[in-house]
């Protein structure tokens, strides 16, 4: 099967914009060969099927929504639990508050690296062990301050945030892997090409002039299909997630002296 997620947005957008003009050319092609015009049975089956179209295009784009709501808000909510780690991790005694400020700047550093450009799975799975290797070394600092000291409060909270801090780095990898089924864009473009194909057809059947209309029907469904695209990738194409609240966060990061 197609994976669309290896092909470039343009390239997807001429593909789909040829797929769709082509099933016009061959819906009129096939109307004006019809003996049986079929009369107002066509024109319920087009609108049933352009009526398909727009659910099949609405469904899809409150899809790829809801996935970006979901990127937007897993990079603020890990913002702010490795902000509210950092300024816990300066209450513990030294030198376990200067190394572990060091690992938290190495660890917003790796999380910043990754949106710089679209990663590859590989990529992204070697940054989320980084990642992990860089928990495992704060666990064993705030470890080694609670054998030492029995000052709980701020240790517990540190262990607190912390603990916020992994969880919120794991909703944010599910939510990048998170995308709009292969199938179901794929189901897109096979309606969108049935139903400008058909609505050609109809028009040729009425003898009436089909390609201003079905070439700007298509035209403007290619359009709404890669939008949906763009939107289900985060760093491919025209809408991204910001990463305005990692970079606050790396800049506070830099300036708590050690």
């Amino acid at each position: 099967m197609i994976d669309l997620t290896h092909y470039p947005l343009p390239v997807i957008f001429l593909v789909s914009l040829v797929l769709i003009v082509t099933a016009g050319e061959l819906g009129h092609w096939l109307g004006r060969r019809a003996t049986d015009h079929g009369g107002e049975n066509v024109a319920a089956l087009k609108a049933a099927i352009l009526g398909l179209l727009a659910l099949m295009i609405g469904f899809t784009f409150a899809m790829a929504q809801t996935r970006f709501e979901l990127r937007r808000e897993a990079v603020l909510n890990e913002a702010n639990a490795i902000g509210t780690t950092a300024l816990r991790a300066r209450l513990l005694p030294p030198p376990h508050n200067v190394e572990s400020l060091k690992l938290l700047r190495d660890y917003v550093r790796i999380r910043l690296r990754i949106t710089q450009h679209v990663p590859l799975p590989s990529e992204l799975n070697a940054a989320v062990e980084e990642t992990s290797t860089i928990q495992e070394a704060l666990w064993r600092q705030v470890k080694a301050v609670a054998a030492k000291t029995d000052a709980m409060v701020p240790t517990g909270l540190y262990i607190q945030a912390l603990n916020e801090m992994i969880d919120n780095q794991a909703k944010r990898v599910a939510a990048l892997r998170s995308r709009v089924p292969n199938i179901v864009l794929l189901a897109l473009y096979v309606t969108a090409a049935i139903a400008i194909g058909y609505a050609s057809y109809g028009r040729a059947l009425e003898g009436r002039h089909w390609r201003p209309a079905v070439y700007v029907a298509g035209a403007l469904t290619a359009g709404v299909i890669l939008l949906i695209q763009d939107l289900d990738r985060p760093r491919a194409g025209f809408i991204s997630v910001s990463q305005q609240p990692m970079l606050d966060v790396a800049a506070s990061l830099a300036s708590y002296s050690d």
